[in-house]
């Protein structure tokens, strides 16, 4: 079974997870619907059983947008992770389990959006769509979403590391071995905040750009009057 070893900056990304074994062929991503500081103890039993199940990522997903982003960014830098086993509650406000589900279902269109989630904002401005694209094809997704309980992460953890095909409730799951693929090892390439407020096609962000180029040059102007006057004193 090919395995391939992962590169000094991997994961590319920070975050809440623990990293388990990097040859592992699953990571597990537990919904976080709870403030950083106030992390119920349930949820990170959760994230410590995926790791210690043999999980090669575990951690929390708490937005559809920069969330997704950073998780798509450790997985991709290493081909050996070929499951996301998704748990916890759904996040009534960003319905951040949704996006992911609807991400691996239909992908993302033109204008960054994944298709077919009611979330929000989920939106993947930040990362190349190719990068996206290889995150579909590497991997495959267990929904256990509004599911908590640790026995039943550590079965799906478990069968996905099985040699032959191992039935886990409507999945047959094993280890297919690393993606026959280079790393992508790439960090998030600029940091867009507030996707809300982004322009969402390339007419409004040419449109956008036009503004700030003509206040730019309203500004270099009265800059250049200015300094005139000043010298003309």
């Amino acid at each position: 079974m090919r395995k391939v070893e992962v590169s000094s900056e991997y994961p590319p990304e920070e975050g809440r997870y623990l990293r388990g074994n990097d040859y592992s062929p699953v990571a597990v991503v537990v919904i976080l619907i709870h403030p950083a500081d106030r992390i119920p103890p349930g949820i990170e039993a959760l994230v410590r059983t995926g790791v210690e199940s043999g999980a090669a990522l575990s951690g929390t997903l708490q937005t559809e947008n920069i969330g997704v982003e950073k998780i798509i960014c450790n997985i991709v830098a290493n081909p050996n992770i070929r499951y996301i086993v998704l748990a916890g509650p759904e996040s009534p406000g960003h319905l951040t389990g949704e996006a992911l589900i609807a991400l691996f279902k239909n992908g993302i269109d033109q204008r960054k959006r994944i298709v077919g989630t009611k979330a929000p904002t989920p939106y993947l401005f930040n990362i190349p769509a190719e990068q996206v694209e290889r995150f579909r094809k590497q991997l495959k997704l267990v929904n256990l979403l509004n599911e908590g309980h640790p026995d039943i992460i550590g079965q799906a953890v478990w069968s996905c590391y099985q040699e032959r095909p191992t039935q886990f409730r409507s999945y047959a799951l094993y280890d297919p071995g690393a993606y026959p693929a280079k790393p992508l090892s790439r960090k998030i390439t600029w940091r867009v905040t507030r996707p809300e407020a982004e322009p969402k096609d390339e007419e409004e962000r040419s449109q956008v750009q036009k503004l700030k180029d003509m206040m730019a040059l309203v500004k270099k102007r009265v800059e250049e009057r200015n300094k005139s006057r000043q010298e003309e004193r």
